[in-house]
């Protein structure tokens, strides 16, 4: 956490310089630019598709601002905060499905019986997973996922990759999503009443946890207005990523 610190400063203090002074003359040029910081651990990232990356993720500021967050913002107007809430427990108590097979995967005992807990006290105490009594009483989760599972088994997370809508991931993050989203749509299988309308449900279902998503996720593209905020964030996502599957933070 401290070296994701250090860069994060880093790139503000870059962001400084690289900017020129509106009290100097025009015509004196930026101090320093990105390319010489080449061998810090911010250019540790192997981002061999960057080209297509970074139209993606100018894409999802596109379809973040002018559709996706414009839903968000009306669930929230027509919502009450309460019902947010619950759809928010909801969702998260589906989540411990996967914090449970995840777990499983990587041999933690420790953490797959606390996901059960969580889930058989959620849904029955809970109401379904609309409220939270087990992390009241200890219980406090642990997200967990294929991708990392990927990593705990000492699969590297290999190229920097950003996902339509998704965002930011990597090669082995996104077979772990793979992974991950057929297990849930197997869980639907098994949960939805098999009839016509089961499609319909499902899709709603997921449409539905889609805008929690976005709603709990404080994010906002370019809302920091950094220069190099697709390096910022490249950084960071990879950084978190490696230290959650327990690996060294900035290995090549």
């Amino acid at each position: 956490m401290k070296r994701t610190i250090l860069a994060v400063l880093l790139l503000l203090s870059l962001s400084g310089c690289a900017t020129t002074n509106p009290n100097l003359p025009p015509e004196v040029p930026p101090r320093h630019t990105v390319n010489e910081f080449r061998d810090q651990p911010v250019a540790y990232v192997s981002d061999p598709w960057e080209s297509f990356n970074r139209n993606m993720y100018r894409f999802n500021y596109y379809f973040d601002s002018y559709l996706f967050l414009p839903v968000v913002h009306g669930y929230e107007f027509i919502t009450p905060v309460f019902v947010q809430d619950r759809v928010s427990h909801f969702f998260d108590n589906l989540s411990e499905i996967r914090n449970l097979t995840n777990s499983i995967f990587q041999l933690k005992g420790k953490e797959a019986g606390i996901a059960l807990g969580r889930f058989l006290t959620n849904s029955t105490l809970g109401l379904g997973g609309l409220f939270d009594p087990a992390t009241k009483w200890g219980l406090e989760k642990h997200p967990e996922d294929f991708g990392k599972t990927l990593g705990y088994w000492g699969v590297g997370s290999g190229p920097y990759l950003v996902l339509p809508v998704f965002g930011p991931s990597s090669a082995r993050d996104t077979g772990g999503l793979v992974a991950d989203g057929a297990i849930r749509y197997g869980i639907y299988n098994a949960t939805i009443p098999n009839s016509d309308d089961r499609f319909t449900i499902t899709t709603g279902v997921e449409v539905l946890e889609a805008i929690d998503t976005r709603h709990q996720q404080p994010f906002r593209y370019y809302d920091g207005g950094y220069p190099f905020e697709y390096e910022l964030v490249r950084f960071v996502y990879h950084e978190k990523r490696e230290l959650e599957s327990g690996k060294p933070a900035t290995e090549k």
